[in-house]
């Protein structure tokens, strides 16, 4: 009589087999086993270009002056910029509460979204809760809406200067970038017959950063309108990455994409981290615009997916969600604003008077960029070294913009303090003084080597 052994595993499957022929316990035959522990392929496709670049420039800032750094976009950086008492007391009114200790569903407590919704909503672009997914900053909100959108092999269309997480997060997922772009002689507008000619059949989606990192511009309702005529006749949907939104210049209206839109669907991505200045908390958005229901509850569905691998943003931030967004002052903002504009135009005051510079003026968020005439610099090759030299003579650090696929300028933030961002700007003068050679100058060090 056969005689049989139930062996069951740690998923509760069931394995029967007859006595005497179950699984050796020591070794699988043919296999000798060894160590092979390698990284991942998502690893090794994940690059940050900024960190290529940047930690590649080994040079050390000059000992005789105080380092300046115009390279980082956080307005905590020098405490110059604190948000606003209430905030603060929302977050401690939301710790003191011992409400928000455990977990929320993955895509936020639904009180905190019908808060984001209700503020956001408008007639042009209805939503409700559920059109809400919180996110752990917008930096994630972008990572679910590219994976939602976009399979590895299909291919999204990337602003250039643009910032370069997209590309950071699209080639970890196997998505092709094709960058169009940006034009500086028209305030950073985009090249639309470029974006366009960009789409085919694997195109998932366009990103349209608007109040734009780096660029600090602003687009107007027409050019938007424009952009959303292209999305329509090559039946793209849009990734808006608004996380700069309302913060622009007086003499500049933010236009929320999606208010403009009758049928192109939107995954508009926000956050607190900038125009309330905690970029720390980590508290994100998506805000899913789909008036045509084009995208249907499969998008908002694998939305929810998605947000299931690491259930959600802080639950205490979003226990002072509400309290955030109703009870910051308006003053608050515009306080805010006029810092920023003022270092704005002081900036591009005084860099548009140093000769081989040419800045492009800002209309929102927390950068300029500068051009360099790079044939007046000629002991440069590229803007790596000039912003390497920058460092080294001057200790003034400032973003060279191959770092957002646009060589030949560099991008200063705007939020440091005004006395700094003035010795900065002294400093930079100095500086392409120094190395700045008019066009015959330049010729004869070409033919002198």
């Amino acid at each position: 009589m056969d005689s049989y052994l139930i062996q069951m595993n740690g998923n509760s499957d069931v394995h029967i087999h007859r006595n005497g022929n179950s699984p050796s316990l020591g070794k699988v035959k043919g296999r000798k086993p060894r160590w092979a522990v390698r990284a991942s392929e998502m690893s090794k496709k994940t690059f940050n270009p900024i960190r290529a670049i940047v930690d590649t420039m080994k040079v050390e800032p000059n000992p005789n002056k105080p380092m300046i750094s115009l390279s980082l976009g956080d307005p905590t950086v020098f405490g110059n910029l604190p948000t606003d008492d209430e905030v603060t007391q929302a977050v401690k009114e939301a710790l003191d509460s011992g409400n928000y200790n455990g977990y929320a569903p993955s895509v936020g407590y639904q009180s905190c979204r019908q808060v984001v919704a209700a503020y956001y909503s408008c007639p042009e672009a209805p939503l409700e809760a559920q059109d809400v997914i919180l996110t752990s900053g917008c930096s994630q909100a972008i990572e679910l809406a590219l994976a939602v959108l976009a399979n590895p092999g299909q291919n999204i269309l990337v602003p250039r200067p643009g910032f370069s997480l997209y590309k950071t997060l699209a080639l970890s997922m196997g998505i092709e970038v094709k960058f169009y772009n940006l034009l500086p002689e028209k305030s950073w507008e985009i090249d639309l017959k470029h974006l366009e000619s960009l789409v085919d059949e694997k195109t998932a989606c366009v990103i349209v950063n608007n109040p734009s990192n780096p660029c600090g511009s602003v687009f107007s309702k027409s050019h938007l309108q424009k952009i959303l005529a292209v999305a329509s006749r090559q039946c793209v949907p849009i990734l808006a990455d608004e996380i700069y939104g309302d913060m622009v210049f007086a003499e500049c209206k933010y236009e929320p994409i999606a208010t403009l839109s009758t049928n192109v669907p939107i995954l508009s991505c926000g956050g607190l981290a900038k125009r309330w200045l905690v970029p720390g908390w980590r508290m994100g958005w998506i805000l899913v615009n789909d008036r045509r229901d084009i995208f249907g509850n499969e998008i908002r569905d694998g939305l929810v997916r998605l947000s299931q691998r690491i259930l959600g943003p802080c639950t205490i931030v979003q226990g002072a969600l509400e309290y955030i967004i109703h009870r910051t002052p308006p003053e608050f903002y515009h306080n805010t604003l006029s810092f920023l504009k003022s270092n704005a135009d002081l900036c591009y005051a005084a860099l548009s008077a140093i000769s081989g510079l040419q800045p492009i003026q800002p209309s929102g968020a927390m950068y300029l960029m500068v051009g360099i005439e790079m044939e007046h610099f000629p002991k440069f090759e590229n803007d790596v070294e000039f912003t390497e030299q920058l460092i080294l003579e001057q200790s003034v650090f400032c973003l060279p913009a191959s770092c957002f696929e646009y060589p030949n300028f560099f991008r200063v933030v705007l939020t440091v303090p005004e006395e700094m961002m003035v010795e900065a700007c002294s400093r930079i003068q100095e500086f392409c003084e120094r190395h700045y050679q008019d066009n015959e100058g330049a010729q004869d060090l070409e033919c002198d080597k």
